[in-house]
Formats: C-alpha cells, structure tokens, sequence
C-alpha cells in the first residue's frame, strides 16, 4: 500500500513538472507600481493591523475554547481558558481601535 501511494505521489509530480508552462513563454515582467503618498501608506496599513489583530485574536478564542472544553472541571485550566478568551477580546478591541488611532496618525503626519 506505502509502495503504490508513493509511486502515485511521484507520478503525479513528474506529470506536473513535465506539463508545466515554459519559463521562455512567460510574458514580460510588469514595471514596479508608483510610489504612494503617506496618507494611502498608512490607510493601506490599517486593513493590515487589522487583519492581523483580527486573525490572532480569532485564534486566542478557538485556544480558549479548546482549554474550556478540554479542562475536565480542573479549575487551573479553566482560569487559562478565561485568560486566552480575556487575551482575544483585548485583540478584537484593538482590531476595532485601530482605523481610529491610525486616522489619528495619519492626520498628523499628512498635515
């Protein structure tokens, strides 16, 4: 069974080297994009606060979910689950927060 599963794996990937694009037909690379003012760098920058913010907070409350359902009644492990959920709903407030405080730095910094 590990024989065929791996033979499989292999042709697989040969058949896919084998019918892959030619580097030589690519098109012609595209030229850089144009440098942007400070006001669009730092309003680009807050999707990405809160995107990160909003991911990591995601994952402290499926952490803290995950102890609470695996705790068993253990009183320390359910205080480490509070504390994960405590740790995401700082982070989804922060990932609210953050269009003000950048607006706030943006209007600074573009004045």
């Amino acid at each position: 069974m590990y024989r065929t599963v791996r033979f499989a794996v292999l042709l697989g990937t040969a058949g896919l080297v084998l019918l892959a694009p030619d580097v030589a037909a690519a098109a012609e690379p595209a030229a850089p994009p144009a440098v942007n003012d400070l006001g669009t760098v730092v309003n680009n920058l807050r999707y990405w606060i809160m995107g990160i913010l909003g991911s990591v907070a995601t994952l402290f409350l499926c952490i803290g979910g995950a102890r609470y359902l695996m705790a068993g009644g253990d009183p320390s492990e359910i205080e480490r689950a509070k504390g994960s959920f405590k740790s995401a709903a700082v982070g989804y407030a922060l990932a609210l927060l953050a269009p003000v405080v950048l607006t706030v730095l943006n209007s600074i910094l573009v004045k």
